[in-house]
Order: structure tokens, then sequence, then C-alpha cells
């Protein structure tokens, strides 16, 4: 195993100790709101910290951006994108979707790609030219090349407001050429579900760095292409994805674009 890998795993074990013990008595979880029903828990802000203090002994000069602390300095060319709890709003409820998700980049190239659900005890790895396993078992994304009958992921964050609309029409196209929905409340997990051929593709808009980071390279290193609306790769910064096998990423693509 890759030894930044080796270090992200060891991490989010521990991490995810915080998360189960938690999610066993949700009742005692403080809540507050960021935005109108955009949560964030005292859960996000410990697995948090657990995260950054492990990776600051093991890489004190790396900078890092994550999800509640936002960036902390260190050496521009080592970067980590960090989600504690992607998927908040699902743990809260008692919803059993929801995962860490730690992303490693060098000089703003993804290298190293993680997303655990500690529920499942499931860890989707990625390292860049290595390919991409779950629980070491490589992965490699389906061969369905047409919506009729595609099993697709997609998202509507609840606090965006006058775009449901066109994000509805994407929707209506999407299931008037036979794709069959899911809307699964955490991004990292349906990307790695994509990685892993359980879902056929993914799309969503609105999304941050840290909610997409790992699953690109998973998505990636499976096989399959990960873009933007357009199809180019800014995705990652521009809050947009769209992700599949290649055949069906550019049906997807066909399907979004006119009402972007």
């Amino acid at each position: 195993m890759h030894p930044v890998l080796n270090i992200a795993r060891r991490t989010a074990i521990s991490a995810g100790k915080i998360i189960l013990r938690y999610y066993e008595n949700l009742d005692r979880i403080t809540i507050n709101s960021k935005r109108a029903n955009d949560l964030v828990s005292d859960v996000d802000l410990q697995v948090e910290q657990e995260i950054v203090q492990s990776l600051r002994r093991s890489y004190p000069e790396h900078a890092i951006l994550s999800e509640e602390s936002g960036t902390l300095a260190g050496d521009a060319e080592h970067q980590w994108l960090i989600d504690p709890l992607d998927g908040t709003t699902n743990y809260l409820h008692g919803l059993p979707f929801f995962c860490i998700s730690m992303a490693y980049l060098y000089r703003q190239r993804l290298e190293i790609g993680l997303v655990y659900d500690p529920l499942r005890e499931e860890f989707f790895t990625a390292s860049r030219g290595q390919g991409a396993q779950l629980n070491g078992r490589r992965m490699r994304v389906t061969a369905h090349s047409q919506l009729n009958g595609a099993l697709v992921s997609t998202g509507m964050p609840p606090w965006i407001s006058g775009q449901q609309h066109s994000i509805m029409a994407m929707i209506s196209d999407v299931v008037q050429q036979g794709g069959i929905l899911r809307r699964n409340g955490a991004a990292a997990l349906d990307l790695s579900y994509v990685a892993a051929g359980r879902l056929d593709g993914f799309w969503e808009t609105h999304l941050n760095p840290w909610d997409v980071a790992a699953g690109t390279l998973l998505v990636q290193e499976a096989g399959g292409l990960v873009g933007d609306y357009q199809g180019g790769h800014g995705h990652l910064y521009q809050g947009q994805i769209v992700a599949a096998n290649p055949k069906l990423f550019k049906i997807l693509l066909q399907t979004l674009r006119p009402h972007v």
C-alpha cells in the first residue's frame, strides 16, 4: 500500500470510531445550521479534529482544506481535501448512508483518494496509476452504454434558491430516457459506488472540492470519466460533476447540457 494511503487509512479508522460511537446515541448530538437545511454537528467537528491532528503528526508541513475548518496553512505543493462526515443530514436522521472522504494532492494533481464507510467497514481507495480497490479488491465501472435501464444518482442541495427548475429538468430528461434514479445524500459515496459498479452514473451541482476529490480519483482509476457539465476538468472547483463509464458519460453530458 502507498505510504500516504496507509496513513489515510489508519486516520479514517480512528475517525470512524467517533462516528460510530455517536451513531448509537444520536439524541446526544449537538446540531447547528450553517444555512437553511445545511447542518453541522459536534460529531463533524470532532471527526475533523481527529483527522487533522493525525495528518499533522505524520505530515506537519502539508496544507489541509477541510469542510468545517476551511484552509489550514502548509506547503501548497502537498494538500489534503477532507470531508469528515459526508452525508451529515443522513447521519443525524439515522439513515445509514454517510462516509469519511480524504484526498491527497501533489502539485494540484490527485494522487490518493480514500472514502470510508464505517458502518459497512468498506474502504474505497485509489492511488494514481495503481487502480482502485474496495477492501483490497479491484474495482471497475460498469459497461452500461445507454440511459435506458441505467442506475444513476443525483442530488439536490436544499438551500439552493431559484435553480430547482433546471435541476428538475435534468432529472426529468434522464427519467424519460429510462434512467433509474436514486438520491442518496452523500456525493463521496455515490462516486465510490460508480467506481465499484454499484451505480452506472452520477451527477450533481453545487458541490465542494472535499465532496468530490477522493471520489474523482476512484472513478478515474476504475476506468470511468469525471468532468463538469461541459465535459471539462473544472468539476473539482466549479461545483458541478458528472461521473460514469466512458459511453454513459457522453450520454449524460448530452442530456444535462441543455439545462445548465
